[in-house]
């Protein structure tokens, strides 16, 4: 690239202008019922969760069923073996097994409505089958013990099953904690940044205008130059009149001999504020508006005034952050007029509507409007938001809060590296993936950082100092790149933590007011060592100190804002006597 060109604003470029990035809209095509059938992704995965939630749930019941066979047999066999059926003289002298069984089962009877299910003849055969030696080695408290493990079990999956969905996510919550470290994501997740074609396309043509002939282009290298702008830039353009419209950028375009201002029009520009006085008609009385012009219809017409004919500007002001002058307004000569000066600040008129009718500033005739003395913006600072998704700044309130920003301030990045750089709030601007903290730049702010210095044997090192940081990244971490950073916060006043660890663990912990173990210095400097002995933690306490809140004072200038008034040292009389010699010249010419 040329020096001097961005290179935020080129890879936009790329973006914008070439196939470096594409959104591709994928069909997702599936198996279902032995048919191809087209679903959303979102589909999809609802799909898969339901059957994984179903899965689950058959689990659950195929184990509760195991279980509760279990609890059962072995409910059977803590009767059979407590009872001694098996020493009953029926049970002894029965013919066949048959009639062993009927005794059993008329012995159990009285136990069936304690019983998990009824009991059939599997049931009575399986108890045949228990051996004299489990009999005699049979433990009543270890078989309550084992059935109230059972019953616990139970309730658990129970429970489960009336929370299928909280049992599912915590399942793929294990899937994820055992199985992802091992399987990490080759995808990035984040939001795609819409860029305008228009914002980022270079600025590398210039318009001009030739009032004689009413023409405005890029190919008018001869005449009167505007702006830089770009081939896909629109232009508004305000005529004498009070008419507005916008147009396309051209290399040569005809647009009428009494035009009173243009520039690019930004879309959605809600700072760029218009201050206009504006004469109702030939004689009619002169009103002031200030307004904005955030989206308009290429190519049609607009009217700022209220459209009466003869009406016409008759001041005009273009204020890209929204400031707000005063003008003197100067009358025609008149007896019945005590004064003919009238000032008016524009930070006194609410910013409306384009085609609000605006405030009345006077019903006499008006000579002539001048600048009083430059204003300010009137629409404070703006405020800018960081979105982590997109790694971009905006002003749509998307992300983290930044602050409000003026023209001169400045965004301070700090890396996880230990680098940090200043840079500005445009929104073209590409940011790191790495960042450690982003904010708005206070030169004065106190920073504490604790790091273990690989030139040192990794001993800690405490720091305190401010971010001289420039636009070109430098390292206020260490110059061995092996160091490591610990801690770093803006506290004014931090108290830090230290516990001890290893062989030094019988030492506790220790606090450390860092205002107090070691003063400001350059950022370049090591810092102060912490400790030799082993540590097992360092950890920021909440402070116990906060700065004193100043009293409001009286903000003064020492430069006073220059005074433009034409007339200034005039008398009154002085400037009528103008204004009138100048009517009876004008008179004579007529």
């Amino acid at each position: 690239m040329a020096p001097g060109v961005s290179s935020d604003k080129t890879i936009d470029a790329l973006y914008a202008f070439t196939d470096c990035e594409i959104n591709i809209s994928p069909n997702c095509c599936v198996i279902e019922d032995n048919k191809p059938k087209f679903l959303t992704i979102s589909d999809v995965l609802r799909h898969s969760v339901d059957r994984t939630k179903d899965l689950i749930r058959q689990e659950l019941e195929i184990r509760k069923n195991e279980l509760l066979e279990q609890l059962h047999f072995q409910s059977l066999e803590k009767i059979f073996i407590e009872e001694r059926i098996y020493k009953d003289k029926q049970f002894e002298q029965a013919p066949t097994i048959d009639a062993v069984c009927e005794h059993i089962d008329e012995r159990l009877t009285p136990y069936y409505p304690s019983l998990v299910r009824e009991v059939t003849k599997d049931d009575i055969l399986k108890l045949l089958e228990i051996k004299m030696q489990r009999i005699l080695k049979f433990n009543k408290d270890k078989a309550d013990e084992l059935m109230a493990r059972l019953k616990a079990e139970i309730e658990d999956i129970e429970r489960d099953l009336a929370n299928l969905v909280e049992v599912t996510a915590n399942w793929f919550q294990f899937l994820k904690d055992k199985y992802g470290k091992d399987h990490p994501r080759l995808t990035e997740i984040r939001n795609f940044d819409t860029i305008e074609a228009s914002k980022v396309a270079e600025a590398n043509q210039k318009l001009y205008i030739n009032r004689t002939d009413g023409f405005i282009g890029t190919g008018l290298k001869k005449d009167e130059f505007v702006c830089n702008c770009s081939d896909l830039d629109d232009v508004i353009i305000f005529y004498k009149d009070g008419k507005y419209k916008i147009v396309r950028m051209a290399e040569k375009l005809f647009v009428g001999k009494n035009v009173l201002y243009l520039n690019v029009f930004k879309k959605n520009d809600s700072r760029t504020i218009y201050n206009v006085v504006y004469r109702d008609g030939k004689k009619g009385a002169c009103f002031i508006k200030r307004f904005n012009v955030t989206s308009m219809t290429r190519d049609k017409e607009y009217d700022l005034t209220q459209g009466t004919d003869g009406s016409r500007i008759m001041y005009f002001t273009a204020n890209p952050n929204g400031e707000a002058e005063i003008i003197k307004v100067t009358l025609d000569p008149n007896p019945k007029l005590k004064r003919i000066f009238i000032e008016k600040d524009f930070s006194e008129v609410m910013i409306k509507g384009r085609a609000s009718k605006g405030n009345l500033l006077t019903k006499f005739p008006v000579h002539r409007i001048g600048l009083k003395s430059h204003g300010h913006s009137t629409l404070g600072g703006r405020k800018v938001w960081y979105d982590p998704d997109v790694n971009r700044l905006n002003y749509d309130e998307h992300g983290t809060l930044l602050g409000e920003f003026f023209d001169e301030d400045q965004i301070l990045v700090i890396l996880k590296s230990g680098e940090c750089y200043l840079c500005n709030f445009d929104l073209n601007n590409h940011f790191e993936a790495n960042i450690l903290r982003i904010e708005k730049y206070d030169a004065d702010k106190v920073w504490t950082a604790i790091l273990y210095d690989a030139d040192n044997q990794g001993y800690p090192y405490l720091k305190r100092f401010q971010m001289d940081a420039t636009r070109k990244k430098q390292n206020w971490l260490s110059e061995n790149p092996t160091s490591q950073l610990i801690l770093l916060t803006d506290t004014p006043y931090p108290r830090i933590q230290l516990t001890y660890g290893g062989n030094d663990a019988f030492r506790g912990s220790e606090e450390i007011d860092a205002e107090q173990f070691i003063s400001v210095k350059g950022y370049k400097a090591k810092g102060k060592r912490l400790t030799t002995y082993n540590l097992e933690s360092i950890t920021e306490l909440e402070p116990t100190r906060f700065p004193e809140e100043l009293p409001e004072s009286q903000e003064t200038s020492d430069n006073p804002e220059e005074d433009l008034d034409p007339d200034a040292g005039k008398s009154e009389q002085q400037i009528r006597d103008e204004i009138t010699g100048q009517l009876r010249l004008f008179d004579d010419e007529m």
